[in-house]
């Protein structure tokens, strides 16, 4: 008696199971490396807006011979500037304290941007204020300016002017200080307290900076959470 034929059962061979796994990884490679070009393009935008604001900072004074934000309201407005609705009180100094770098609700910082928009420095509406108003860097935090002012004289221990971005995570702030100050000390991975750039972290979100310069503090991805500011002497 003949018995009947059993359908032999089919599975993946050791060679199949190989190759796909080599796909999975080549995916997750190409995922990885879209990832790290998509944070390298943010921290480069940072820089390059940050950038931005000191060539406009500069290229206001040398046309028109006076700081941005310093000019009295009728001085833009006899320039024929229609938008402004604040300047400065034109003493030869930018009043912008640090408590204002993100707030842009008083002083002379409101009339900063908008004389450096309304003068086709920067893009933007030449009426805003408030933080509403202020630019926003590539990874959508603020970007604002402050002046060393009172006893202390400086913002994060730099004295002059300075450009802040907000809202950086540990390896944003990280990237965007090796690109303006160089490497980072290899041992500590230290550097956010020295330099042209410095940076504070907080609970803040926009964080203010401050007068003193910023507590040592390595850019541990894992150990912070917090969002990150950092400063630019521009001035």
């Amino acid at each position: 008696m003949k018995l009947p034929n059993r359908a032999r059962q089919a599975g993946f061979t050791l060679v199949e199971i190989a190759i796909v796994l080599v796909i999975i990884g080549v995916l997750l490679v190409g995922v990885l490396q879209g990832q790290e070009m998509i944070e390298n393009s943010k921290t480069k935008a940072i820089v390059n807006t940050m950038k931005g604001v000191q060539a406009a900072y500069n290229g206001y004074i040398d046309r028109f011979q006076t700081i941005p934000g310093d000019d009295a309201l009728a001085t833009m407005t006899a320039r024929g500037w229609t938008q402004p609705t604040v300047g400065g009180n034109a003493n030869g100094v930018l009043a912008a304290a640090v408590g204002q770098t993100f707030a842009n609700n008083a002083g002379e910082t409101q009339a900063f941007w908008q004389a450096l928009r309304a003068s086709g420095f920067l893009s933007g509406a030449a009426n805003g204020v408030g933080p509403g108003a202020l630019p926003r860097h590539g990874a959508n935090g603020l970007i604002g300016v402050a002046v060393g002012a009172g006893a202390a004289g400086t913002v994060y221990g730099m004295p002059g002017m300075v450009v802040c971005a907000s809202g950086l995570s540990t390896k944003q702030a990280s990237a965007v200080d090796v690109i303006v100050d160089g490497p980072l000390p290899a041992a500590t991975n230290i550097g956010n307290n020295v330099g042209n750039l410095r940076a504070a972290t907080g609970a803040g979100n926009p964080l203010a900076p401050v007068a003193a310069v910023p507590a040592g503090l390595a850019y541990n991805e894992t150990a912070t959470g917090t969002n990150w500011t950092v400063c630019m002497k521009i001035a």
